[in-house]
């Protein structure tokens, strides 16, 4: 297994690398049995968030006694100096450390820089005066915003969704990080879960070398799949790279990647399933989806009122409302058998 490099931050990670956004998801203790396997399995960067609920405070109560271990990156949410204050001081406080390696204004929507006026970027160079932070880092998912953050040359580390979908400007963007010598770290290379073959993700993401992928794990079997990389990294064969071209075959076009940036919905629609629900079905065991309960969420999409909510907060530009409404005239014809899965 690579260890990749972040750039000029001089920090190396195992190329996998614990996602810790699912661990909200799971008990205390479950989690804590996730996080300490991850590190002796030879995980070595946790990245978190202040805004994945509990996620950090599970950090510091599994792992905190082992803060050598591992490089910790996590996020703020902030858009005013208080909020950012008030972020980083309470995230000392869950993950239970006097320091983060990586400080990551989280999903922004504009690149801060010095004297622009809102006090942002300024506030992360004196967390670091401070050695809160190590290093000044931002995440985007906007791929204007992500080149304009690196071109920069403010910020140590870019975060930014990079999988096997990825387009030519994405692939691009990769390479500029490399040039200005800033570390890119990978969210959603299984694309929220609608790519199903990790070994494919994995062996495609292998093969840029400054490229830290960051893997959401939940359960123990996700885990220790991750874990058997170490010793057998998949390699890119012509059976991957089948796979793959089949995947962008199906996949081409606009989809939803479940971020959850557009909820909660005023309607009350879970937005961030029902509007890729046919792609699940099809990439996923089935049965699940077709449940009453599932069904029950579904038919929330005829309370849809198109108020552009969920549109104005999309960071990839979708066209919301348009997906839900294909999204159940599809699910329509499958629970009425027109459709098979």
């Amino acid at each position: 297994m690579a260890r990749i490099s972040l750039g000029r931050t001089g920090i190396t990670a195992e190329q996998n690398a614990f996602g810790a956004l699912p661990i909200q998801r799971i008990s205390f203790d479950d989690a804590a049995a996730l996080l300490r396997r991850a590190l002796d399995g030879g995980m070595d960067f946790i990245d978190t968030a202040r805004a994945y609920t509990d996620s950090e405070e599970k950090i510091g109560y599994a792992i905190a006694d082992r803060r050598s271990e591992y490089t910790l990156a996590t996020k703020t949410m902030a858009r005013t100096p208080e909020g950012f204050w008030a972020d980083l001081h309470q995230s000392l406080k869950n993950l239970k450390t006097d320091y983060v390696d990586i400080y990551q204004f989280h999903c922004v929507g504009q690149c801060w820089k010095p004297g622009d006026g809102s006090g942002m970027y300024e506030c992360m160079l004196e967390a670091k005066k401070q050695g809160k932070i190590r290093f000044i880092a931002a995440t985007a998912h906007k791929i204007g915003i992500a080149e304009e953050i690196v071109e920069s040359g403010l910020y140590d580390t870019l975060q930014f969704p990079f999988s096997y979908l990825a387009g030519d400007r994405d692939i691009a963007l990769v390479h500029l990080c490399k040039k200005q010598d800033i570390g890119f770290i990978a969210m959603k290379a299984l694309s929220g879960g609608l790519i199903t073959n990790s070994a494919a993700a994995y062996a495609y993401i292998a093969q840029y070398d400054n490229v830290l992928p960051i893997w959401g794990v939940q359960r123990p079997h996700e885990l220790e799949e991750f874990l058997s990389y170490f010793d057998n990294p998949p390699a890119m064969t012509e059976e991957m790279r089948a796979v793959i071209d089949r995947d962008r075959a199906e996949l081409s076009g606009d989809f939803c990647r479940g971020c959850g940036y557009c909820m909660p919905c005023p309607a009350g629609i879970e937005i961030n399933n029902c509007a890729r629900m046919i792609q699940l079905i099809r990439r996923s065991p089935s049965a699940g989806f077709l449940q009453e309960k599932a069904q029950e969420k579904m038919y929330k999409i005829e309370d849809c009122t198109r108020c552009g909510r969920c549109m104005k907060h999309c960071p990839y530009g979708l066209q919301i409302p348009d997906l839900l409404r294909k999204n159940l005239e599809d699910y329509r014809r499958i629970i009425a058998g027109e459709v098979t899965v």
